[in-house]
């Protein structure tokens, strides 16, 4: 009875944030935050006469709070904010598709690769026909290869490849594999172009709009970005950075998603009671226990390493799990708290 209490006490799931451009992430995942901190301290409050989860809530502090994935500050749109137990969700999370429409300015560059750093204006840039730019957006699709920018959180022997770049040490970051599954161009008026993008986990997309002025034979700086997506989060479900200015209000928990929903696009596994209890107890489970009869949705064979959710009696997360080789299957994460 008293973990179903704590339970209701701790919440876990995902909150869409609305990152409000000129300010950083931390800031708008500070104000979440806040909130669960206020709502802690009015639980404890109120619960001065149950000694028994007052004990056991004061032992606890208010539920962890992580993002999966920054946005910069001239940047708006979606933040993913995960709670408690969801934060173990976290990685599974940045690895899903992203969508941006971004805005960007031909005939200049920017150490920054935006507006935010100091902006130089080429001498008589070319001015590219909607066509060029289209067909240079073209080749950019699918699996490339990009430069990172300069200012960028990367690290280069232990230090953030900003905080070099402003120190004023000259910062050149390898190229990394990415994939952009999407670009659209979707407005030109020289000199001010508009993409919509779709692609992969660490896509820099200021460093789109660099190259695709440099295919064309000028620059171009990043003037304004939203994130509308990240994979089934989007901007209908982020919620206004005003919904956590009232400490005393928990509005915000109505749209509190359950962890499970960021895990729609692995493989599902249905496990009996028997089965799930096991993993959340930490015991070795066979693949050979686990019958085909409550594998769905896997379309692999259950001897490749790919991560799978797995599922209780009740539908709730148990555990994310891979199938390494041999006969025994890798948790990778369990949610305890989530199931019981």
């Amino acid at each position: 009875m008293i973990l179903n209490e704590l339970k209701a006490c701790l919440p876990s799931g995902i909150v869409v944030l609305m990152k409000p451009k000129g300010e950083s992430s931390r800031t708008t995942l500070n104000r979440l935050q806040r909130a669960l901190r206020s709502r802690h301290k009015l639980l404890l409050e109120r619960l001065r006469n149950d000694t028994d989860l007052l004990d056991e809530l004061n032992r606890r502090k208010p539920p962890r709070v992580g993002h999966a994935g920054t946005l910069d500050p001239l940047a708006e749109g979606v933040l993913v904010a995960c709670v408690g137990e969801a934060t173990k969700l976290i990685e599974v999370i940045q690895m899903l598709p992203k969508r941006y429409a971004g805005t960007f300015r031909l005939g200049e560059t920017s150490d920054t690769e935006d507006t935010e750093g100091t902006v130089v204006a080429l001498p008589n840039p070319p001015r590219p026909t909607r066509d060029a730019l289209r067909e240079a957006a073209s080749r950019m699709t699918g699996r490339i290869r990009q430069r990172p920018p300069a200012y960028s959180a990367l690290k280069i022997a232990g230090k953030r490849a900003y905080q070099l770049a402003r120190q004023g040490e000259h910062v050149t970051l390898a190229t990394r594999e990415i994939e952009i599954y999407r670009i659209e161009l979707t407005e030109y008026d020289y000199p001010e172009f508009r993409l919509d993008i779709e692609c992969g986990s660490g896509t820099y997309v200021r460093s789109i709009g660099r190259d695709l002025g440099e295919a064309v034979g000028s620059g171009a700086v990043m003037t304004a970005l939203t994130r509308e997506r990240i994979g089934p989060f989007t901007l209908t479900d982020a919620l206004p950075p005003d919904m956590f200015d009232d400490p005393e209000s928990q509005d915000w928990l109505e749209h509190l998603m359950p962890p499970e929903s960021a895990t729609a696009h692995l493989p599902r596994i249905h496990l009996d009671e028997q089965t799930a209890t096991r993993l959340l107890l930490g015991q070795i489970v066979r693949t050979g226990e686990i019958p085909e009869s409550q594998v769905a949705s896997v379309d692999i064979p259950m001897t490749e390493k790919r991560l799978c959710a797995a599922f209780s009696p009740g539908n709730r997360l148990v555990s994310l799990l891979e199938f390494p080789g041999g006969d025994q299957v890798r948790v990778v994460k369990n949610f305890p708290l989530n199931v019981s």
